[in-house]
């Protein structure tokens, strides 16, 4: 790649990142969706296998999923230079508002009408949370191990009937994935 394309992609990843993080309100997850319409759908830099993968470890790494997301595709798309491009990109909008939004603190604490629009877009924000589990889920189905559906739904169901720390089911469901895969392998050569 030369020069001014490596320069033109990086424009685009600060873009894509930034107008993201502006217009991204409810967390990581939503902004996961996206980023997944944007760089797997639109502008086919990653496949959807690899974005499942780079959600995956953003989740399970210590952060903000926002970031550590903007890091893993900003390093698969440019390298170094992309993920400081998508941190950057990821980073600014949140800051700049935040830092409104702390010095105006007293203005938007006592509105009403402030109050009501937070409580508007939470409704918003669980649509598009929806969104993303049932896009992701479906990735999931279309793979050709129906351990990961199985993983999916015991998951699913340790977490939302048992209160299941999250961090055990990852740990768990690691671990399962590491297993199956090795069994996978030694399957492959006793077969040689």
């Amino acid at each position: 790649m030369n020069k001014t394309s490596k320069n033109n992609v990086l424009l685009k990843l600060f873009f894509s990142t930034l107008y993201i993080s502006a217009f991204t309100f409810g967390g990581g997850f939503v902004i996961i969706t996206f980023m997944k319409r944007k760089f797997v759908d639109e502008l086919h830099w990653i496949c959807e296998e690899e974005m499942l993968d780079l959600t995956a470890l953003a989740q399970s790494s210590p952060g903000a999923i926002a970031v550590n997301a903007a890091i893993l595709v900003g390093w698969k798309v440019g390298g170094f230079a992309g993920m400081l491009t998508a941190v950057w990109g990821t980073v600014l909008p949140p800051m700049i508002i935040l830092s409104a939004v702390s010095f105006f603190y007293q203005l938007f604490a006592a509105n009403p009408y402030v109050a009501l629009m937070l409580r508007g877009m939470q409704a918003g924000v669980a649509a598009v949370i929806l969104d993303v589990v049932c896009s992701l889920a479906s990735g999931l189905s279309k793979g050709k191990r129906p351990s990961d559906l199985c993983i999916l739904v015991v998951s699913f169901t340790a977490v939302f009937f048992f209160q299941v720390n999250v961090i055990y089911i990852i740990l768990t469901a690691a671990g399962v994935g590491i297993l199956l895969e090795v069994m996978k392998r030694r399957k492959e050569r006793a077969s040689k």
